[in-house]
């Protein structure tokens, strides 16, 4: 196939599933939201179930203003939110969703989506310095701090990974979860790493991916209560509305890593090969939701942390825990 066809075709593919995902995301937030606090939830647009209500809602941001503040640096304004919605969208050029369902199978893939995921940052801290605006410019700083403090247990954790699969290749890191672990009766018995030891990494990637995502409870650089929107206190109209979307997929990007590095990614125990190209979307899909689920979830349970609590839990404890995770996974490695 020629290049460019098939990287403006990869591309569509992308651009539907993570903006139809977000879409569904952010209804199914306001749906469990709403019955985890006792309310009615959306019920106008779309009838009964509200189907519609992110829809409606989008189309309400595209139809305000797109404004900007007279003193900011419009150049850097307009560009911060294409920079998060970019990182977030190349995330998934790495993601297998079947053996040859994959934009580009990467040997270093994990290494990739390290690097990727983190230009995020950027794009927070370019809309909080150029709103000239002293809440966005406090949580933009805010989010800087957060987000390079929980990068560190997020890497890390992936490291262990990496050292138990014996490859940065995210299609070879599914393949070794669905290796033979141990033979009952002839039966040959596979798990996926969650399993295989590294429920501690899978707990400490989880929650460096909610930090990562500035949600409750690590949600310091928004913060309504305190800093009115923080970096988000001077967007509106279709600005606004990519940085809304870019959290939702981000959402779906994290999980999906998750998924593929902690939950076997694609791969059904007894199939293989050009099966799994039909069934391992599905599969992929299914173990995503259920992630994202845990992630709505802890937003509507948990409270918010202060700024002090926050930094100790990933200074003191998710970083010397992923450090032992990594020694403790190294030894079984070489000794088993």
């Amino acid at each position: 196939m020629n290049f460019w066809l098939e990287l403006v075709l990869k591309l569509v593919v992308v651009l539907g599933f993570v903006l139809t995902g977000a879409l569904v995301v952010i209804y199914a937030e306001l749906k469990a939201g709403s019955h985890m606090q006792s309310r009615i939830g959306p019920y106008y647009a779309g009838g009964r179930w509200g189907w519609a209500q992110p829809l409606a809602d989008g189309l309400k941001f595209l139809q305000k203003e797109d404004l900007a503040p007279a003193a900011a640096d419009r150049t850097v304004f307009g560009w911060a939110p294409y920079v998060v919605m970019m990182s977030t969208l190349a995330i998934f050029v790495v993601i297998p969703f079947g053996p040859d369902m994959v934009g580009r199978d990467l040997d270093l893939g994990a290494y990739y989506l390290l690097a990727i995921s983190s230009l995020s940052v950027l794009g927070i801290l370019m809309a909080g310095w150029s709103s000239a605006n002293k809440y966005s410019l406090m949580g933009g700083l805010r989010a800087a701090a957060q987000l390079i403090a929980y990068e560190l247990p997020l890497v890390l954790a992936v490291v262990a990974v990496v050292i138990q699969a014996g490859t940065m290749s995210l299609n070879g890191i599914v393949e070794a979860q669905s290796q033979t672990w141990f033979t009952v009766a002839g039966l040959e018995i596979s798990a996926p790493f969650l399993i295989k030891g590294q429920i501690l990494g899978f707990m400490i990637f989880m929650i460096a991916a909610v930090a990562e995502l500035s949600r409750i409870p690590f949600d310091m650089p928004i913060a309504e209560s305190e800093l009115t929107m923080g970096y988000l206190t001077e967007y509106s109209g279709i600005r606004f509305t990519m940085f809304f979307l870019g959290e939702y997929a981000s959402m779906i990007g994290l999980s999906a890593i998750a998924a593929t590095l902690y939950l076997g990614g694609y791969d059904v125990p007894g199939l293989s090969g050009n099966i799994l190209n039909v069934v391992g979307p599905g599969v992929m899909i299914f173990k995503i939701a259920i992630l994202v689920f845990i992630i709505i979830w802890i937003r509507w349970t948990w409270p918010r942390l202060r700024e002090d609590q926050l930094q100790k839990l990933a200074w003191h404890w998710l970083i010397p825990l992923a450090l032992a995770n990594i020694a403790i996974v190294a030894v079984f490695k070489v000794a088993f």
